[in-house]
């Protein structure tokens, strides 16, 4: 086994400075098993999807993206629940990433996480992203379902997740994920 031998990559469906989903994914520093890398993706700077505009070739910053996914063995989105779903910010990523030719996603293994102030950390957001992850032929792993609930109680002031219960959780999703891409490394390779 190489130095790192999974590399994920951490996609957080928000952009505000305080996100709870944001210190939920950098929590995961913290977390990660031996032979295990993570590099946040920034979608910041992503202009508004428009079919008009990648005819013409892909904007710079979603050049990057689509890179970072490619080279990624598995992705982990951090995302907040907004009107019962995923935000906007994180579904424009998402349809710049899977757009021909040869689109990033497919194939890819994936987990969810979301932490929110109430009390069913977005579930229903959490639902809607593994529907679309089936159009991306995304291979999510099932259990856990990571749903940060009472985010407020969680984090410090900081933004570090100061709960013990919740970071076990997180540690035990990161490692089931390096654990299915390891597995099914090696069937592939007999």
């Amino acid at each position: 086994m190489s130095q790192t031998d999974v590399k994920i990559l951490g996609i957080s469906g928000s952009l505000r400075a305080k996100s709870y989903n944001t210190a939920a994914l950098r929590a995961l520093y913290e977390l990660l098993p031996p032979g295990v890398s993570l590099v946040e993706a920034d979608i910041s700077d992503l202009p508004l999807y428009n079919d008009d505009v990648r005819e013409q070739g892909w904007p710079a910053p979603v050049a990057r993206l689509r890179q970072q996914i490619a080279e990624a063995d598995a992705i982990i989105f951090a995302t907040p629940e907004y009107n019962y779903s995923v935000p906007g910010v994180l579904k424009n990523a998402i349809d710049w990433a899977s757009r021909p030719p040869e689109p990033p996603f497919a194939g890819k293994f994936a987990a969810i996480m979301g932490a929110s102030p109430g009390a069913i950390g977005t579930a229903r957001a959490q639902y809607h992203l593994r529907q679309i992850g089936v159009f991306l032929d995304l291979q999510f792993i099932n259990k856990p379902e990571v749903m940060i609930g009472g985010a407020a109680d969680r984090f410090d002031a900081n933004g570090k997740l100061t709960h013990e219960p919740t970071r076990e959780f997180l540690k035990t999703m990161v490692t089931a994920l390096a654990d299915r891409v390891r597995f099914i490394r090696k069937a592939q390779q007999g």
